[in-house]
């Protein structure tokens, strides 16, 4: 069974009000090329199709017309949607019958009947070409732990989660009778994973540990974390984002091909690389002065596409007429100016205050935390009035204490 495994497309988004439909375009174009490339018997979508759980009616057009193509350069394969914790379940579900006669199967919330949950639902039988039965995909889209349905009145509410995925592996085993593998996809966060440049803003990031899935999987279809990684296992995997959300997810972002031979058997792995036709980037590496900053976006070539954040020293506040200064040096070029990385200089006699743990804090009043804490931050030492304002506000909330 060979199938490929993405997620985390955020449809929609604006980067720092820059709209993205080119870059989203140039990615949908790409995996329908990889697919005609391939011709996997399936094509797993794990969550986050939308960036947020309104897109708008030009955003949506673009992913029903694009799957579409996708689903036109294999039209033997399958096509699992799951909702991930940016998307609407039910705005995701709309479509979702008109899909299935398509071989496109969405799932945007957890199927239930008035006494049960249908896991049947859940269960998706995947075949080649000739009609064969390969294996089965597992596809559940994202639940925040605490709203996994109530299988036990009894089962406290931090045990949901646990309870559910016992009863799911249950009956995956059960239905399992040719011992075919099985495919499991999620839209979750995984205890130990790198969340490197994740933006944690949003809700979702509960991590659950994954041997809490009882689910008898021969490869773990993950989304939800944006950098590419197996994790706890050679057949658990994050596949990442196709493109970077944010600046500080600076690597190579891509979706995964991987090939399942036979049950318990280690399922082969690789990774094709997406190319962005707008790529982010901070500038320097290292933090320089405003004025070596503007140098540098002067010197950009007046064709080169990307997104800029500028890595900035700052001595003392921020100059008022910075944002103004990197927007003219980018005029008539096509570079995007979004932000700065300000990194504040350092001062030469950090060494006069102590260094922090436990059991000099335990010695330290409130003020003369918020002093260490001043300094280490900003680098300069908490000015007068600034003391004041904090005795002053130490003070009334040891009189209100006492009252």
């Amino acid at each position: 069974m060979k199938i490929i495994h993405t997620s985390d497309w955020h449809l929609g988004q604006e980067f720092y009000t820059y709209d993205r439909t080119d870059e989203h375009v140039a990615f949908l174009e790409q995996l329908q090329e990889i697919v005609a490339q391939e011709q996997p018997d399936a094509l797993l979508i794990a969550g986050d199709i939308y960036h947020n759980a309104t897109p708008s009616n030009g955003v949506m057009r673009m992913f029903n017309e694009h799957l579409d193509k996708i689903r036109q350069a294999c039209p033997t394969m399958q096509i699992i949607v799951t909702a991930g914790n940016h998307d609407s379940s039910a705005r995701l579900e709309v479509t979702r019958g008109l899909w299935k006669h398509l071989g496109v199967h969405i799932v945007g919330r957890i199927a239930k009947t008035e006494d049960h949950v249908d896991f049947d639902n859940h269960l998706i039988a995947i075949h080649n070409t000739t009609g064969e039965k390969l294996g089965y995909v597992v596809a559940i889209p994202h639940v925040f732990p605490q709203n996994y349905p109530i299988l036990d009145e009894d089962c406290p509410r931090e045990e949901r989660q646990q309870k559910f995925f016992a009863a799911l592996g249950e009956y995956v085993a059960n239905a399992n009778k040719e011992g075919l593998p099985i495919v499991m996809m999620a839209h979750m966060a995984i205890t130990g994973s790198d969340v490197t440049g994740h933006d944690e803003s949003r809700g979702g990031m509960d991590y659950t540990d994954i041997g809490d899935i009882r689910v008898p999987y021969d490869y773990l279809a993950l989304g939800h974390i944006h950098c590419p990684q197996n994790i706890a296992s050679p057949n658990a995997r994050y596949c990442g984002s196709p493109l970077p959300v944010s600046f500080d997810e600076n690597y190579e972002h891509s979706v995964s091909v991987v090939e399942i031979e036979q049950k318990s058997r280690q399922p082969r792995i690789r990774t094709i690389k997406i190319n962005n036709p707008w790529p982010v980037k901070t500038l320097p590496t290292e933090a320089v002065d405003l004025d070596d900053a503007i140098q540098l976006l002067t010197d950009l070539p007046a064709e080169q596409s990307m997104y800029v954040r500028m890595h900035v020293r700052l001595k003392d506040v921020t100059p008022v007429n910075a944002l103004e200064r990197a927007n003219n040096a980018l005029k008539e070029k096509q570079a995007r100016f979004c932000t700065f990385k300000w990194e504040r200089e350092k001062q030469a006699d950090e060494s006069q205050l102590p260094q922090m743990d436990i059991e000099k804090i335990q010695t330290l009043s409130p003020l003369q935390v918020a002093e260490h804490f001043y300094h280490d931050e900003y680098g300069t030492p908490l000015d007068d009035e600034l003391k004041e304002m904090l005795a002053e506000v130490l003070h009334n909330l040891d009189a209100n204490r006492q009252e």
